[in-house]
Formats: structure tokens, C-alpha cells, sequence
């Protein structure tokens, strides 16, 4: 069984269109294909390289609310975006899920122009990264069609 699901599809937006939104934490609600976002917390500009940091507002059933921190791991301009969510703080669901330590998955977002203002999207949701294994026994936590439904959102939102 692999530790990531890859999504592929070529939408009507361009590279350009699409790295300005998935840059912006403060529009990220509009393109979660999950329903578990709630809006950022905070800092509200875009980001703008590898390092930097957001704090999204979540609520999941059986979780209620809670923050994840997003680390930026990888950022090209209007090619390469992806961020590592870990809870914030890391013990504050304790109550719900004991000592788990939610950290060490990614989201990343390929884009390649496809001529005419399209763009083939890949997204990649991957989990290979996760060393607790209470954790790692809980993914995947998105689907792939969910993952879809985003990549749809996001060239719906783009233009």
C-alpha cells in the first residue's frame, strides 16, 4: 500500500492564476474539497518561500475545533507550492487522541502549463513521512476524490 495519493488533472486556469490562490492561506477555505477548514488564523498575506508559516482554523467530527500549523515545504513561483500541517499546539487533543502526535504529512501542488490558459495540476497528499505509528494508522485522512473536488475548487476560485 503506498503512502501518498497523486491526483492529476488539467483545468481551465493558468499556472499564474493558481499559484497567486494556493499562496494565499486566507483563500484556502474556498478550495477544500474536504470541509474541514474553518479559515486562517492570524497572518493573513500570502506566503512567499520555503520556511514560512500559517495557522489554519479546523473542525472535523469527532474532533470538534482545532488549529494545524502549516510549515512551507516547497515553493517555486507559479510551479511548486506544498506545506506540512502539524497540530497546534501538538498536545492539544490529547483528550481525543491521547498521545498521538499528528505531524509529518504533506500537501504539494505541481502546476504545468497546458497551453490555452490551462494548467495540468498535480496534487499530492503524502504520508510517508509520519513516525508515529497511532498517527500513520489513521490515513488516509483525505480521499481521492476529495483531492479532486480541491483541484476543481481551486480552478473554479483561480479565475
Amino acid at each position: 500500500m503506498s503512502d501518498q495519493i497523486k491526483v492529476t488533472r488539467t483545468v481551465q486556469a493558468s499556472p499564474e492564476q493558481l499559484f497567486a490562490l494556493l499562496s494565499d492561506p486566507a483563500r484556502h477555505t474556498e478550495i477544500d474539497g474536504a470541509g474541514m477548514l474553518r479559515g486562517v488564523e492570524g497572518r493573513a498575506e500570502p506566503v512567499t518561500g520555503v520556511g514560512d508559516q500559517f495557522l489554519m482554523n479546523m473542525d472535523q467530527e469527532g474532533l470538534g475545533s482545532y488549529q494545524m500549523r502549516n510549515t512551507v515545504t516547497a515553493y517555486e513561483q507559479d510551479r511548486t507550492i506544498g506545506w506540512a500541517p502539524e497540530l497546534y499546539p501538538l498536545d492539544s487533543l490529547k483528550d481525543k487522541i491521547g498521545d498521538i502526535e499528528p505531524k509529518g504529512h504533506t500537501y504539494t501542488w505541481e502546476l504545468e502549463p497546458a497551453g490555452s490558459g490551462q494548467t495540468t495540476v498535480t496534487q499530492t497528499y503524502d504520508w510517508s513521512e509520519v513516525t508515529d505509528d497511532g498517527f500513520r494508522g489513521l490515513f488516509p485522512r483525505v480521499s481521492e476524490e476529495q483531492l479532486g473536488e480541491t483541484i476543481d475548487r481551486a480552478a473554479r476560485a483561480a479565475t
